[in-house]
């Protein structure tokens, strides 16, 4: 077994070591499909949430072990890249991998646990009128992650939570072992972004519209981008 442990959550090791043997028996069920999501308290009371990684298939278990790192440990690393460069995201408490044969078997993601209670499937189905100052603070919180070089490859409405505190939208992002750090990301990268949201048009251009603003890009370039891009992908599903 692998442990790592962030040092403000030092004190909690043996709490965190036990977590494979508890996982299954503890906390309220947040998520169920080939990964599992739970919500678990500590003996203090502070709220974490715990993703349990599938063991992977036979190749992949090689693949995980010996040429990349597992996702645990990319999630891990990647929460910590985005504190340091003020992106908000659930804080890192730790990881860990267990092992069965000298392969990678299931691993765990220790984070603390986000309270904000909307994500962005509700732009699914609700017009954009009343919802502007949202979208709004979205494009310039996507520009500023833009801005830090940092690239979400699932921007998905189920990754983007937030809630509205003295009329400012905060936002933090979620499942973030899909995550790159280029050089810089450009206009047509981070048009191509926001592909996979849902909404409706108006809200697609709007969106755009703020992000071309915060970054200096050609407004209609961007919004011409963000809907090619936005109805290829749909379209693709499809």
């Amino acid at each position: 077994m692998q442990i790592v442990i962030n040092s403000q959550y030092e004190f909690m090791r043996d709490w965190i070591e036990s977590i494979p043997r508890r996982f299954d028996y503890e906390g309220e069920c947040l998520y169920k499909g080939r990964n599992e999501v739970r919500k678990i308290k500590t003996p203090n009371n502070m709220p974490l949430c715990i993703k349990r990684y599938c063991c992977p298939n036979p190749i992949k278990r090689v693949i995980y072990t010996y040429f990349r790192k597992p996702k645990a440990l990319r999630a891990y690393n990647n929460a910590t890249t985005l504190y340091l460069r003020g992106i908000e995201s659930p804080a890192p408490v730790a990881f860990i991998i267990n092992y069965e044969n000298g392969l990678i078997k299931e691993s765990y993601l220790l984070t603390r646990y986000c309270e904000y209670t909307r994500n962005f499937y509700e732009f699914r189905h609700h017009p954009l009128e009343g919802y502007e100052n949202i979208v709004r603070d979205f494009a310039l919180f996507s520009a500023r992650m833009h801005e830090q070089c940092v690239y979400h490859k699932d921007y998905s409405p189920g990754n983007i939570l937030f809630d509205i505190h003295n009329g400012k939208t905060d936002f933090s992002i979620l499942d973030i072992n899909r995550m790159v750090f280029p050089r810089r990301v450009t206009m047509r990268q981070g048009c191509k972004n926001f592909a996979r949201l849902w909404g409706k048009e108006d809200f697609f251009m709007l969106l755009a519209e703020e992000y071309a603003k915060a970054r200096g890009f050609d407004v209609k370039k961007c919004q011409k981008l963000v809907i090619k891009y936005w109805k290829d992908f749909w379209r693709f599903r499809k």
